[in-house]
């Protein structure tokens, strides 16, 4: 993916009010192609109202969208027409048949219809459908209703698909299969989905955008998002350890604390690297070096520490 290349989507200080509560302030965003953008936080954080602002579900008290250099409140045909969007809720006839119903998605979205049969057979083959053509969209499973769902946004190859909650109320094995398929979007299409799932970003996201209280406060790489406030440091097991102090002596180190009687979490400088010192002092006095694990920030602490120091 090149910074370079223009943004699919951009926005720019979007606001929303609901009567006097304004639930989304100053919102700004860009997504470009072939990346995954994860919009995070927690329930009520004004996630859903910003996708539903994005695809023109909803316009924007003030602020400003381009969808592939179309200005959604002046061009909303052209804007529109390059965009795909799941809701929370799918979109869903329950009625229908799954063909049935991905036809009429394809018109609603002017598929050509010289078009529309090659749109409909890669669409099913990307999503997992191709033995459910005939099924009755009610019958399904919740997994395969959400495959449907995603089915409908992305039947008109458009080049932005908007994601709300794409996981939410699936088992384990459903989430897998759904967030493969993202995946798999994210490589030809520009994706944005919001979550409050922290697994769905480590897992799919190449970005992530935190929002707390309707505001963006903190914009990153996912793997950026992991070493936020990471204190570097690992911890060793040695059979027959030295004194603490004898530890803490260790060039680099800022602090080692006993676990057990053979166990050490050592915290060093991030320009440092003593882990390979402490190796080759345990071979030279007999520590009896087991185990050396770096420690690893856990993305939930990550995100405790960036929505609280707001």
């Amino acid at each position: 993916m090149s910074d370079a290349a223009p943004p699919t989507l951009s926005a720019h200080n979007l606001s929303r009010r609901f009567g006097q509560r304004e639930v989304v302030h100053g919102v700004s965003l860009e997504l470009r192609r072939g990346e995954v953008l994860g919009l995070l936080g927690h329930n009520g954080a004004g996630k859903s109202t910003t996708l539903q602002m994005l695809t023109g579900a909803l316009m924007p008290h003030s602020g400003q969208i381009e969808i592939c250099g179309f200005d959604l409140a002046r061009q909303p045909m052209q804007a529109k027409a390059r965009v795909g969007f799941l809701p929370e809720t799918p979109p869903l006839y329950r009625e229908m048949s799954v063909d049935d119903y991905l036809l009429f998605s394809a018109r609603l979205h002017r598929v050509p219809h010289i078009q529309i049969a090659v749109d409909l057979a890669e669409t099913r083959r990307r999503c997992g459908l191709q033995d459910c053509g005939k099924k009755i969209i009610g019958t399904l499973s919740k997994g395969y209703r959400q495959r449907v769902g995603i089915a409908q946004a992305i039947i008109h190859q458009p080049e932005v698909i908007i994601l709300d909650e794409p996981t939410v109320g699936l088992d384990p094995a459903q989430i897998r299969d759904i967030r493969a398929l993202i995946r798999e979007l994210g490589d030809a299409h520009s994706v944005i989905l919001s979550t409050h799932l922290l697994g769905e970003v480590e897992s799919i996201c190449d970005r992530v955008e935190i929002m707390h209280h309707g505001r963006i406060i903190y914009g990153d790489s996912s793997v950026k998002m992991q070493q936020y406030g990471h204190q570097p440091g690992f911890i060793v097991t040695l059979m027959a350890p030295p004194g603490l102090l004898e530890l803490q002596a260790i060039a680099g180190v800022q602090q080692a604390e006993q676990l057990s009687a053979t166990q050490f979490r050592i915290l060093h400088t991030p320009d440092s690297d003593p882990g390979s010192t402490l190796l080759a002092l345990a071979a030279q006095n007999g520590w009896q070096a087991k185990q050396l694990v770096p420690l690893q920030a856990r993305l939930e602490d990550v995100f405790v520490q960036i929505t609280e120091n707001q």
